[in-house]
Parts: structure tokens; sequence; C-alpha cells
């Protein structure tokens, strides 16, 4: 896993040096990407492959990438490709910094009375993925102190990371070589 510096939470505008990259504004994570087009493969009919619509995205920093070529629009892959790479960034890149004492804005603003509220359709997922994913790394695991830290119910913790399988089968597996049980969705 790579480490960055402690999320401040998503916001508007400028990004903060110590933001995770999943919580960064598109076009300052764009920065970060290098950005190439491609032909799309596979069957399609006679509109395939005469322009380059599929793109990848490779984050410069981590070497993440994230792909689409399934639409025929090039900004639309585009966008689909920048929301997988953040989920990918939430999921591989922690924290090297300790968790804040309090959330960030971003989560606040979607926990409400211990209840976490986003789709995984939502440009906040990974954002919030990602501080969830750090808040659990920080305490070994024990998923009742990480929902504390965050001020959410450790079910319904469980279930933010449930909307992401391979978060939870990475949580899960930690868990299981720290001699922990695992968590079920």
């Amino acid at each position: 896993m790579n480490d960055v510096p402690r999320s401040a939470g998503a916001s508007g505008g400028a990004a903060p040096a110590s933001m995770h990259p999943a919580a960064l504004p598109a076009d300052a994570l764009l920065a970060q990407c290098e950005v190439t087009a491609r032909r799309r493969s596979g069957p399609g009919g006679q509109h395939r492959n005469k322009v380059e619509s599929g793109i990848v995205l490779v984050h410069r920093p981590t070497g993440i990438e994230g792909q689409a070529s399934e639409r025929r629009s090039q900004s639309q892959n585009k966008a689909v490709a920048l929301s997988r790479l953040r989920v990918q960034l939430a999921l591989d890149v922690r924290s090297a910094a300790p968790p804040p004492s309090t959330p960030s804005a971003l989560w606040r603003s979607r926990c409400r009375g211990g209840r976490i509220s986003v789709s995984t359709e939502h440009e906040d997922f990974p954002a919030l993925l990602a501080e969830a994913l750090d808040a659990v790394h920080a305490v070994a695991f024990e998923i009742p102190a990480a929902a504390e830290a965050l001020g959410a119910s450790a079910t319904q913790l469980v279930r933010l990371l449930a909307q992401e399988p391979r978060a939870l089968l990475a949580v899960n597996t930690a868990r299981a070589e720290r001699g922990l049980h695992p968590l079920h969705g």
C-alpha cells in the first residue's frame, strides 16, 4: 500500500496538500494523472475502433490506474475512469499520519446520528471509503474503535465497507492475520 499524508476531507476549490488523493476535486486529481486515450476493443459494430474513446488514467504519485472503454463518448469514459481511479486510490493508499481527533467535514456531513449516508455511485463515496479505511487501519482493525473515532455505529461502518467488496475483503484479510473474526456486510 502507498502512504500519503492524512486527508482533510473533500472540499471545493484548491486541494490541500494533505488531502487523500481519493478526496481531491476532479481537476486536481486529473492534474496528477497521465491521461491516455485508446481505441476500444471487442465487438461493437462499425463505430468501434474508429476513434480513441477509451481512457486510461495513471495516478503518477502512486502508479494506480483507472480505465474505461465501455462508452462511446471519450468524456463519459473519462468520468467512469476517474470514478474507478478514486475507488482504487481509496483501497490502496493509506495515511502515513495518525488520524485527526475529529472526522473530516465531508464525513460529518454524511454521518448523522451514527448513520452513514452515501451511495457507491456518489462522487463522495471514494473519499469516505478512504477515511473509513484509514480509521480502521489506525486502530489495528478494531471496528468498534474505528466507528467511535468516526462518530458512526460499528454496523454502519461495516455496511460502508461492504458497499465495496474489495474493501471488506482487505479488512477481513487483515483481521484474520490478527486472529480477529471476519466482518459480514
